[in-house]
């Protein structure tokens, strides 16, 4: 029974994102607001799940990886529905942001025929910054400082993903980070 949970609670984040999107397009903000922040939360919750009970699996991981896209792009529809002045006093950073996981989705894609998947340390870090910050910005109103910390560490997640695309020629899910790959290249220990 537990073997579940994770995957139902990508699951249950991916049919949130739908929800989202109606209640951004209806100007229902605090349904958003609450729809999004257990969201959000379940994302935190579904991967210590995975990995404190050993769960993890390729399933798991591309069923996370959709969830993480759906939801980010339902939360950046809220955030342009609800706050259009902000989003667009942002412009350039919102661009760098969704240009360097565009660049670094097509290229998984082109590379692997899938999303990447690759769960980095740095890209789960990028994505509970993003995730703290959007929740935030949902409850409490808008920090700059608190998305200029999120997408710099999304930028460098990306980066450190198309660099792991380079060096693994196939698809692996759960890649720890670059520093890891590099290390088991070097003394065969994973």
């Amino acid at each position: 029974m537990l073997r579940h949970v994770p995957n139902a609670l990508s699951l249950a984040r991916i049919l949130a994102a739908p929800a989202l999107v109606v209640c951004a397009a209806g100007g229902h903000e605090t349904a958003f607001t609450w729809i999004l922040v257990p969201a959000l939360l379940s994302d935190i919750a579904d991967g210590l799940i995975a990995r404190a009970f050993k769960l993890q699996s390729p399933i798991g991981a591309i069923l996370d990886s959709t969830a993480d896209l759906l939801l980010l792009l339902a939360s950046f529809y809220g955030a342009w529905a609800f706050y259009p002045e902000v989003v667009a006093e942002h412009i350039p950073v919102g661009v760098l942001l969704i240009g360097a996981w565009g660049v670094q989705m097509v290229a998984a894609l082109w590379r692997y025929g899938r999303l990447s998947s690759f769960h980095t340390l740095l890209s789960k870090i990028a994505g509970y910054l993003l995730g703290f910050f959007v929740g935030y910005w949902f409850v409490f109103g808008f920090q700059p400082w608190l998305l200029y910390l999120a997408v710099g560490v999304s930028v460098l997640g990306n980066l450190e993903e198309l660099v792991l695309l380079a060096l693994l020629p196939a698809w692996r899910p759960d890649v720890r980070g670059l520093w890891w790959l590099l290390r088991e290249r070097r003394t065969g220990v994973a």
